[in-house]
Parts: C-alpha cells; structure tokens; sequence
C-alpha cells in the first residue's frame, strides 16, 4: 500500500533566523557543503543550468533562478530566485537579495520560503573554505588578500576564522577607498592582531598574498599578466570573472562543476573559448575530495566555483528542520487552499 499523502505546512523563514541558527555553527556548515559535493559527485542531484534573467536598460543587473534537487537520507527540491544589482551599493542597501523556496520531495509542494542572501553568501563561504583547506599545498597560506570587500569578503573571512585559520598578514584592495577602510575596520574588530594593510593597487596585492581571495562584481577581466601569481598562491576565484585566460593557462584550475563553470563568459569559459578545449582543467573539488585528483605544487591553484544550486537547497533545508525541531518555525495557516478535486468543503 502507498504511504498516504499530505500537504505540508508552508513556513516562511526571516534573515535573522537563518542568521540565528548559522551562527557559531559554521564548521557544521562546511560538513553539509562537503557532503553535498559528494552527493552531486555521485550523482544524487539534479542541477540544471541557471537561468539569467536580464534587462536591456540595466546591463549590470541580473536576476539568477538556480532550481535544485539534492538527493541523500533527506531528498529536497527547489529553487533560488538571487539579484545582482551593483547600484544598489551607491544607495546604501546590499547588493544581492535573494529568496529559497524548498519542494517536499514526495507531493511537489512548496513548504518554505527562506530569505536566502545569508544562505547564498554562507554557502558560497563553507565551499571556498573547504576549497582552501582541500587544496592548500602542503601547508595552509599564511598571508591573505581580499580583492573586493563586500559580503562575499566578509563572510569567507569569518568561515576561514571559524574553521581555525589564523593569518600572519591580511591584506585588502578595493576600487572604493570607502568600502576598503571600512572592510579594514571590520578585520581590525576581529581575534588576532595580524596587521591588515589597504593595497593601492590588486597587482600588488596579489604579490604580497599566499591565498587570494577575489570577491567582486567584475563583469570581465581586469588582471591579465601571469607573472604576478610567480610565487604559486591559492587563488579563490569566487567572483569568477577577474582573470584573463592567460592566467589560467599558467595555473593548475580546479571547478565545482564543469558544466556550470565553463558557461556565462567565466574566466574558465573565456579560456575554452579561446583555446578550443578544456585541458587546462585540472579537476573538480570532489575529485580532490575523492584523491583522483592531485594538486600540483609547482605552479599557481586557481578554484573557480560557479555556485551550485543543490548547496542552497541542502543549507535551507538544514536551516528548516533546525527551526522545526526548536519550535521556531512560523507557519502560515491555511496558505494552500482549494485542496479538494471536487470542490468539497472540509468537515
């Protein structure tokens, strides 16, 4: 016999409870982005491409649909509806704003709706950290640069702080003089007494950096000579669009997922178009979790995440059963209506 069918309770969940239940439990976070990197390498996932919503009179925006199932002892489908409009920063207001709707699994129904900019910035951050502790060559960086110094920045910091990296030297570069001492203020409020030091220009941060973390909205590459990354740094190529082809051909690239990366005018989608094939890809992040993979030590590491849709899913999911179980969900009474096919009243 079938197991019965029902409609689940739909729950809308604010920013400041996801932000209650992330924080201080950020280590847990880099779990479940692990362990759904290995789900989706298995191939218990479906992550189709993303939808690119765009606007003939505001080029630099963008609204970005990333729908998702991921499998595993919890299977959970859904989608994240994300904006991108850099202007927004002018104005004093973020410039990313996001919502997460998650699918029950067995009925199709929505049950949440998750505010989602926290979700997307900490699992962007949980998978560059893990990235960073994965591909680390022999020993973990102890110089830091950040190129762009807004959420992404901010959050990949304090996942790095969380998961037990300490830094001898922070270093920051902005095109905003005013976001970069503010980004200053906030690492100097931080543990540790590390200096922090404002770079006037990216190409010498990058010199002085043995981790370098790009975190921009750069719409097309802006550093082009390979001879700055000589001294072989990890690269977190979050932003994805800082780095001519020319760059990536003299390092060793590594991806979430190829498919998804090497598509919307991404350095690595530049570097196949200009080259024709994809050989400069050395692997993914789950074929270094799974030792197919090994990360070469004489020339620069550059990760490339595109950002995958499951890894929201998975977090939301984790955010709502947290809730769930604590008593804290707010459900929204009597949210589906008309259940009945033939229009019966309820008794």
């Amino acid at each position: 016999m079938s197991p019965q069918l029902v409609v689940p309770p739909f729950a809308v969940i604010t920013g400041a409870q996801v932000a209650d239940v992330l924080t201080g439990n950020e280590k847990q976070v880099v779990g479940l982005v692990e362990e759904v990197y290995r789900l989706h390498g298995r191939g218990d996932s479906v992550n189709p491409p993303s939808y690119f919503l765009r606007f003939p009179d505001r080029p630099a925006s963008r609204i970005i649909a990333l729908p998702a199932a991921v499998g595993g002892e919890q299977p959970t489908d859904g989608l994240k509806w994300i904006s991108s409009f850099p202007e927004n920063i002018t104005a004093g207001i973020p410039r990313a704003s996001a919502v997460l709707i998650l699918n029950d699994h067995a009925t199709g129904y929505p049950f949440a709706c998750l505010e989602s900019s926290i979700i997307s910035a900490s699992r962007t951050a949980a998978s560059a950290v893990l990235a960073a502790d994965r591909l680390s060559q022999k020993e973990r960086p102890r110089r830091i640069g950040f190129i762009g110094t807004g959420l992404i920045a901010r959050y990949i910091h304090r996942y790095l702080q969380a998961t037990d990296w300490s830094f001898d030297q922070l270093g920051i570069h902005d095109l905003s003089a005013q976001h970069a001492e503010g980004f200053a203020d906030y690492l100097k409020s931080c543990p540790g007494d590390a200096p922090v030091v404002v770079h006037p220009s990216a190409e010498e941060l990058i010199r002085e950096s043995d981790l370098v973390v790009f975190a921009t909205v750069a719409g097309t590459p802006h550093v082009h000579d390979p001879s700055l990354f000589g001294h072989n740094p990890l690269v977190l190529n979050v932003s994805l669009r800082d780095l001519a082809p020319e760059v990536l051909l003299a390092s060793a690239n590594f991806v979430d997922d190829v498919e998804h990366c090497l598509k919307a005018d991404t350095s690595p989608h530049l570097t196949e178009q200009l080259t024709g094939n994809r050989n400069f890809i050395d692997g993914t992040l789950h074929d270094v979790l799974e030792g197919r993979a090994e990360v070469p030590t004489d020339r620069p590491v550059v990760f490339s995440p595109f950002g995958l849709g499951v890894l929201d899913i998975a977090l939301g999911r984790y955010v709502h059963d947290r809730l769930r179980d604590t008593g804290g969900l707010d459900v929204v009474e009597g949210f589906f209506h008309d259940l009945d096919r033939y229009g019966r009243k309820s008794a």
